[in-house]
């Protein structure tokens, strides 16, 4: 066999920034949202399940939000405003996202690749709505974080970040943004500790 230099790409997501047009107060890169995405996209998928019947393998879809943004080794982030800046620019990037997706399963021998393709290139439209319900939700933890430190650069990206969120229609997302999200405007100490 050939060896494979798939997870040590993957590991280089660490050196890829985030947020680059955005005067941050901490930086994040591209393998710490990842984590995150893949906590919350699996408490969403659990909430989907757990409280509301929805049929869905949270851990599937944790996988699969830890490899949301793999293509991102081969592109790195481009920025939200400029990649929806028009449609031939957001088309073109899709494209350009597709075939680094499809270079990055090519690297792994064909033994596992079939077990890798449902986490990148072909990830059911089910659990791909709910990798972008929590995309956005990681976003606006980052933004009230931001603001939290005085950082006014994402008052606006606060604000839309919090429309683009109302405008999922998941019965997950409205009852994590009620239960969970307000938790993080808090400071440490105002957290409750307590355990019933």
């Amino acid at each position: 066999m050939e060896k494979s230099g798939f997870f040590a790409l993957i590991s280089r997501m660490r050196h890829i920034k985030r947020w680059g047009l955005m005067r941050g107060s901490y930086s994040e890169n591209v393998q710490e949202h990842s984590h995150m995405v893949a906590v919350l996209a699996h408490a969403l998928a659990v909430i989907k399940r757990d409280v509301f019947g929805g049929e869905i393998d949270p851990n599937a879809v944790a996988a699969a939000a830890l490899f949301h943004d793999a293509s991102e080794i081969f592109t790195g982030d481009l920025p939200t405003p400029v990649k929806y800046l028009n449609p031939e620019i957001m088309a073109a990037y899709k494209k350009v996202e597709g075939l680094a997706e499809k270079k990055l399963l090519a690297m792994l021998p064909g033994s596992i690749r079939s077990s890798y393709s449902p986490l990148i290139d072909k990830v059911p439209r089910e659990i791909h709505e709910i990798i972008k319900a929590a995309d956005k939700l990681a976003a606006l933890i980052k933004c009230i974080e931001e603001l939290k430190a005085g950082n006014n650069e994402f008052l606006l990206a606060e604000r839309q970040t919090r429309a683009a969120i109302e405008k999922f229609n998941l019965p997950e997302v409205k009852y994590f943004m009620e239960n969970f999200m307000p938790a993080f405007s808090l400071a440490l100490d105002e957290l409750d500790f307590s355990v019933e």
